[in-house]
């Protein structure tokens, strides 16, 4: 269990963390006010800081077996993220991909507030060095809408969240033809349909984050996915897409709601709001040919 230790009145830092993979405590100052009053800056100092912890676990480690860094990374996260949320956020409940059990509120099912983590989100692409394409997922879903999200790209030193104004920066124009961003292993068959009706491009990408991500920076235009999520594969993506003016919702084009009994999501579509109708159209028409 990571212990967390006050050092003035407004910072703490978390013990073993800064013990381990730390000489410098000073870079994981952490406003105490600020946690209190913000979620969205919560988030972002959570999802930011186990990121870092991730990418020394990577330099730690040099050499490491797969399965062995994964796994390693997978718990540290988990742990560091799981302590924070019972200290900071007690009255909270937690979805965790690593574990749901939450030491004060292992029963979510009528929880109004529910943080919604994925510790390492894109496992493979994290056990990989020097792979880029994995995130930390930090969300927090009030009444099943995804509320707040952080999504950190440690590896590109960059958390993008609803703490920002994203909304306040225009979208980049729809190019002539539309990227769409899709698994390196098993690209759904509906991103190849839409991506012939759209006269599109293909990109292929790791983790479920690090393709949502890539439409909210401008740098794909769609992200769909058929073949099954979790909650935690795409609460904080979905929130964030969300907070920057992007279309979300199932492929149906129904809304994504969370913190359900069975946290299992069958399929996601984050694009350019300019596409979203011709791609959930291409979607309707192919079902019902």
């Amino acid at each position: 269990m990571v212990e967390f230790i006050c050092c003035d009145t407004h910072d703490f830092f978390p013990k073993s963390y800064i013990s381990i993979h730390h000489a410098n405590p000073v870079h994981l100052r952490w406003s105490l006010l600020k946690v209190e009053r913000n979620d969205h800056l919560f988030a972002v100092d959570l999802a930011t800081r186990a990121g870092q912890l991730l990418l020394d676990q990577r330099k730690s480690h040099p050499g490491s077996d797969f399965s062995t860094l994964g796994d390693i990374g997978d718990q540290r996260s988990h742990e560091f993220l799981m302590d924070a949320l019972s200290r900071f956020r007690p009255d909270d409940a937690v979805l965790s991909e690593e574990g749901t059990a939450h030491p004060v509120h292992p029963d979510r099912s009528d929880t109004q507030r529910v943080w919604i983590i994925d510790p390492v989100d894109g496992t493979r692409e994290y056990s990989d060095p020097p792979r880029t394409d994995w995130a930390v997922h930090v969300a927090l879903a009030i009444n099943g809408e995804p509320v707040v999200g952080a999504v950190a790209l440690p590896s590109l030193d960059l958390t993008l969240s609803t703490a920002e104004n994203l909304t306040s920066r225009s979208l980049d124009p729809v190019p002539e033809s539309p990227r769409i961003v899709i698994s390196r292993s098993r690209p759904p068959s509906e991103s190849e349909l839409v991506c012939e009706v759209l006269g599109g491009e293909m990109i292929e990408m790791g983790s479920a984050g690090a393709k949502a991500m890539a439409v909210v920076r401008g740098e794909a235009d769609i992200y769909l996915h058929s073949g099954g999520q979790y909650e935690w594969d795409n609460c904080a993506p979905a929130a964030v897409a969300l907070s920057a003016g992007l279309h979300v919702s199932r492929l149906d084009g129904s809304l994504l709601a969370y913190n359900n009994l069975d946290p299992w999501l069958p399929d996601l579509l984050i694009c350019h709001p300019a596409l979203s109708e011709l791609v959930l159209s291409a979607l309707r028409n192919n079902k019902g040919a």
